[in-house]
């Protein structure tokens, strides 16, 4: 499946991994603390787990964080969304977001597709 690449997301992920174990290292408490609230957010209760990974996605491209985009697009296909799904939900972010969420939303498609055809092989 070929699809856009405007950025190649899964490897925004893998760059980033090592500057986020260096941040925890460099602030154990700050970012222990993070992890235990990603945790609890995360955690059972009333949504279950491809719901709250599309809210996250829903975020990301509000609040246009690149990083964000790429871990809970890759966390919502895993947990089974599907690319009509993410296509929904950024169609919420960009009604809430309005233009600047528009470039961001189309940016978490191209992710979704990377991550799919990653999947594939």
């Amino acid at each position: 499946m070929t699809h856009t690449t405007f950025k190649d997301w899964p490897s925004l992920a893998a760059n980033l991994t090592p500057a986020i174990r260096e941040l925890h290292k460099a602030a154990p408490g700050v970012m222990k603390a993070f992890r235990e609230m990603g945790a609890a957010a995360h955690g059972a209760g009333a949504l279950d787990a491809k719901t709250k990974e599309l809210l996250a996605v829903a975020i990301s491209v509000a609040v246009r964080c690149d990083p964000c985009i790429t871990f809970h697009v890759e966390g919502a296909r895993r947990h089974g969304a599907s690319r009509e799904e993410v296509a929904e939900t950024i169609g919420l972010a960009i009604y809430m977001g309005a233009g600047p969420s528009a470039m961001y939303a189309a940016q978490a498609l191209e992710a979704y597709d990377q991550y799919a055809d990653k999947a594939a092989g």
